[in-house]
């Protein structure tokens, strides 16, 4: 079989994993990784594909499944690959059966994460080869190279992508899956358990086999040169690549897809040929310090910089010289992110913010309770970083400190690593306050299952974890469970279980409003009865906002029914409308 399709690249990594003959996949939602497993789910019948709690389980599935003799892979984001350094770092030492993938997308600009670090410093330091497509149809076939390359020598492969690349559509040629048969398991603990002793020889062994591989680099494919005007040469990969091609197209290229470890003899050779050789990549120097210490001379973060993603005229402007004559972006005003209408974490930070507490964040769509006007988390770190610094806070400056304190996570981040976090308040005797913000699904990432929703990624129904039951489990004595939208039970709550002198979990289980396609009731305000007090309007609902004489006005296509303005409004002036009246 043979189609040309568009793609995104997401869609096109998932595609190359099935014509690869991938049998397992496992993987952790975050963008912008998330879609490639939900793509990969289309292909259920002929590979078995999870949500893990989080990448470190996920990249250990991947590695059982490759020491018993499949294909295997795992997917995240970048800073989910420092949660799966731990395995990754050490099946780099002890190779492969079936080939093995570590699927990560970095996030030049920032766009959904809160650092933007380079996947290829890591999978540097664990001395992981690392692929890197330029677009959609690289995206598939070098997916299908990485588990070839995989087995051939003997290494996991990192595969990187990063957010433009995932989210951008291009051509791609269907191909038929690939038959790979099963690799038998051979038992070899020098091979496949790292003591010490054969860690040490097995350190050995991949260094001997990376330099095989940078050898082998030198001739792959996947590392090309496009030799034109000899004046200027770059040296680039991914999707830096489409910028260079498009500003300068009669420059000289070497587009590396292989970027760990790198072509020495193939980049020499292409130096030697230019007058002068610029680095083109994106963040870190990981290019260009590399072939700097070879004595090659090239500019790089000379004049590019360190952060965020290039662009085309970008390049024009550093390597040509040229001013660009462009119009200053329309002054549009400005749309910060905020909690969607009727979204159950903001009735939980009007409260705390009525009681003037602080909260430890999370990683999740209440991380928004940071901004202005609910402004009640002060900290946002990593997954499940909320209880443990909670925790440390407690430890810093005593029991009576955290007072007017808690921690917010939400359910999946709790089941990714707060629940070691919370065993680790309890052992250690802390008193603080958990907060979790059960809304029924993983929100923030577009609305995946996780292990206490009761359904797989494949669909089907399972045991899904009790949270209440496992943190009763953990010693807590005091968990609580509130309806959300209940303010007045959920306040009394609170104001009772941060006076304990004891650990506390309070759980607000109110699904995310987006989870139900059905037609919702609304609320509509009556501006004769409005006081203009401004009550309803504290919690920052968007789909509320004032009329130009001070009255509030609901938009009815954004109002979901919550209730909570109604809640707030002390004259009756706001009324609900049943869906059916709308």
């Amino acid at each position: 079989m043979s189609k040309k399709v568009i793609m995104l690249g997401n869609e096109a990594i998932a595609r190359g994993a099935y014509e690869a003959g991938v049998k397992v996949s496992a993987a952790y939602p975050g963008t912008p990784s998330t879609e490639i497993s939900e793509y990969l789910v289309q292909y259920k019948d002929d590979l078995y594909c999870e949500w893990s709690p989080n990448e470190k389980v996920a990249t250990e599935v991947a590695i059982g499944a490759s020491v018993a003799g499949v294909r295997a892979m795992s997917c995240m984001k970048h800073v989910g690959f420092n949660v799966a350094a731990d395995p990754a770092y050490t099946v780099s030492y002890m190779g492969v059966n079936g080939g093995l993938v570590i699927v990560v997308a970095d996030d030049p600009g920032l766009y959904s994460s809160q650092n933007e670090q380079d996947t290829r410093m890591v999978a540097r330091a664990a001395q992981l080869p690392v692929l890197e497509p330029s677009d959609s149809a690289e995206a598939k076939n070098f997916m299908k190279a990485a588990f070839e390359l995989s087995e051939q020598f003997d290494r996991p492969f990192v595969f990187r992508t990063t957010t433009r690349l995932a989210h951008s559509q291009g051509v791609v040629e269907l191909e038929d899956r690939a038959q790979i048969e099963d690799k038998p398991y051979v038992k070899d603990i020098r091979k496949t358990v790292m003591m010490p002793g054969n860690a040490k020889l097995r350190h050995v062994e991949i260094e001997k086999r990376n330099l095989e591989l940078a050898e082998a680099a030198n001739t792959l494919p996947i590392n090309r040169v496009e030799m034109n005007d000899t004046k200027i040469g770059v040296i680039t990969s991914g999707i830096p690549y489409q910028y260079v091609k498009e500003a300068m197209p009669e420059a000289s290229v070497l587009k590396l897809g292989m970027v760990n470890p790198l072509p020495r003899k193939l980049i020499e050779e292409f130096a030697s040929k230019v007058e002068k050789l610029y680095i083109v990549e994106e963040l870190d120097p990981v290019i260009e310090e590399q072939v700097k210490s070879w004595g090659i001379k090239a500019v790089g973060k000379e004049i590019f910089t360190v952060q965020g993603e290039y662009s085309a005229n970008m390049i024009r402007e550093a390597i040509l010289g040229e001013k660009l004559d462009i119009a200053a972006p329309a002054a549009a005003p400005g749309r910060p992110p905020i909690l969607c209408p009727g979204c159950p974490h903001r009735s939980v930070y009007y409260v705390l913010n009525k009681l003037k507490l602080h909260a430890a964040g999370d990683i999740g769509c209440y991380t928004l309770g940071a901004v202005a006007p609910l402004s009640v988390v002060d900290t946002t770190i990593c997954m499940g970083a909320s209880i443990s610094s909670l925790h440390g806070m407690e430890k810093a400056k005593g029991k009576d400190y955290i007072k007017n304190w808690v921690a917010v996570i939400g359910d999946s981040t709790f089941l990714h690593t707060g629940v070691n976090s919370l065993m680790n308040m309890m052992y250690n005797k802390a008193t603080g306050t958990v907060m979790i913000l059960d809304n029924s699904t993983t929100g923030m990432t577009g609305h995946q299952d996780h292990a206490a929703t009761g359904k797989t990624l494949l669909g089907e129904p399972t045991y899904a974890i009790d949270i209440p039951a496992l943190c009763r489990a953990i010693g807590v004595k005091n968990v609580i469970e509130v309806n959300a939208f209940d303010i007045a039970t959920l306040e009394k709550v609170v104001k009772e279980e941060v006076a304990r002198d004891e650990v506390s979990v309070i759980i607000t289980k109110t699904p995310c409003v987006l989870l139900s396609k059905e037609k919702k009731p609304l609320y509509v305000a009556h501006e004769d009865k409005c006081k203009k007090c401004g009550m309803c309007m504290k919690p920052g609902c968007p789909a509320m906002t004032r009329n130009a004489d001070g009255t509030i006005h609901i938009d009815d296509t954004m109002c979901t029914g919550c209730g909570l303005c109604e809640t707030l409004c002390k004259f009756d002036a706001i009324e609900l409308v049943k869906a059916g009246d709308r």
